[in-house]
């Protein structure tokens, strides 16, 4: 059952990050945004090996739900309905941060647990993790600016820049893929 429930959060976050990276495609954070959603497509890859490593069957259920509540998690009140809040992008990142941090944990449990099974790759295991660690490094950078930046012109009056073509970018920190 653990492994089905990490699946069917992986199915809501490989399309919420392909949401993001493609809404911020055009910014400074869209190189890292696009490569951090083929990697999250990769790792639900790597989930699905371990479980079949495992013998884990894959419940298909699972995978739909996730794709249900990704898509129900696009409709949060935030004051409007036909266009896009600021603070929607300080959410969204928020959720691939919490999903990012939760995979990581199910690879802590994994690792701990191939000391003692064979079936699980701990090399592998440990690059995953060590990804997930820098996944969440680059989210947590992003989600801090663009947070700064919608809550500092809330505080002003004024209105946050756009994001296509704005200034959303990691803080200075270790960038995926190094």
């Amino acid at each position: 059952m653990y492994l089905n429930d990490h699946l069917t959060g992986s199915s809501a976050g490989v399309r919420l990050a392909r949401r993001i990276a493609k809404r911020h495609r055009s910014t400074d954070g869209g190189p890292g945004l696009a490569e951090l959603a083929k990697q999250i497509k990769e790792d639900q890859r790597s989930l699905r090996r371990v479980m079949r490593d495992v013998h884990v069957p894959v419940r298909r259920v699972h995978e739909v739900v996730g794709r249900i509540g990704e898509t129900a998690g696009r409709l949060k009140p935030n004051g409007n309905l036909v266009r896009r809040s600021p603070l929607s992008d300080v959410v969204e990142l928020e959720t691939m941060l919490l999903g990012v941090e939760g995979k990581a944990a199910c690879w802590r449990a994994l690792r701990e647990l191939a000391a003692t099974d064979g079936r699980l790759d701990a090399p592998d295991l440990d690059r995953l993790l060590a990804r997930a660690d820098n996944q969440a490094l680059m989210l947590d950078g992003l989600r801090r600016r663009r947070a700064a930046e919608v809550f500092a012109a809330e505080l002003e009056g004024t209105a946050p820049a756009p994001v296509p073509g704005g200034p959303l970018r990691p803080a200075a920190g270790p960038r995926l893929g190094s």
